[in-house]
């Protein structure tokens, strides 16, 4: 693996006669955890998507390690990055082991694979984000939560050096978002490479290493949560006045947004 774990330039996607990624560079580290936000229809999830290598951009180019995506098969995509695609398929007709199982199959052909190191991967995986019990479910009869753990499981199972994420934390109660957020972190300490668009600013705060923030198809700011969770700027791309604190405990920004009788409270994503 390079020195970036990705790297896309220029890109720009049109889609309906509108631009809906405008030029936009970006470049990822191994080990960091990037978090994207933005406004509805900022562009997040498209940006996300082009990454991955789900859309191909009008203009510009995208490489994952050594591989650039024009060029790479479904099953060589699927060794270098792994994707939590924003809503998927919730009607999928397996069992939650057989889900987590499918992050396996990329590596089925690896002078290495075994059964034995494909259990033990799944094992952790589901251990770690509180899937056993689930095992023998179908996936379509989960709640939103329960198949948000899922595929993370998949995810981490996979064990992808880049991992692309859109909206981890949706559908979870508080404890399970608490435990996914540190398996975010987790990755990244095991030397992957995280880019996850979020709603919650105070969880990019709390878990990015670096934000990228997002308005009308372009990049408004790019850089550490000290440096991107300023109240000028938060206001003026969400429309929304907003107090940025020093967290109590954490020592990270805490945004808090402003209402009309002057109180505190802290932003709200579009699922609470």
């Amino acid at each position: 693996m390079p020195d970036q774990a990705f790297i896309a330039t220029g890109l720009r996607y049109t889609a309906g006669g509108s631009a809906l990624i405008k030029e936009v560079d970006l470049s990822g580290a191994p080990g960091e955890v990037i978090a994207v936000l933005g406004p509805n229809g900022a562009g997040k999830s498209t940006l996300l998507r082009l990454l991955a290598g789900d859309l191909r951009p009008d203009s510009g180019s995208i490489r994952i390690g050594d591989l650039t995506i024009d060029d790479a098969t479904p099953v060589e995509l699927a060794k270098v990055r792994s994707v939590m695609r924003q809503g998927g398929n919730t009607d999928i007709p397996f069992t939650a082991l057989a889900v987590v199982e499918m992050g396996r199959y990329p590596h089925r052909n690896d002078p290495d694979a075994s059964l034995e190191k494909d259990r033990a991967a799944i094992q952790v995986a589901m251990e770690r984000t509180d899937t056993i019990h689930l095992a023998g479910r179908v996936f379509a009869t989960l709640s939103g939560g329960e198949q948000t753990r899922v595929v993370m499981a998949r995810i981490m199972a996979q064990e992808s050096p880049v991992v692309f994420l859109d909206e981890p934390t949706t559908a979870l109660d508080v404890a399970h978002q608490e435990r996914v957020l540190r398996e975010i972190r987790r990755l990244a300490a095991d030397g992957r490479c995280v880019v996850a668009v979020f709603h919650d600013l105070n969880a990019a705060s709390f878990y990015a290493d670096r934000i990228v923030l997002m308005a009308n198809g372009e990049v408004r700011a790019e850089g550490t949560p000290t440096r991107v969770l300023h109240p000028d700027l938060l206001g003026s791309v969400y429309r929304q006045p907003m107090v940025v604190q020093t967290h109590p405990t954490r020592g990270c920004p805490l945004v808090l947004t402003v209402d009309e009788d002057g109180g505190l409270s802290p932003p709200r994503s579009p699922q609470m």
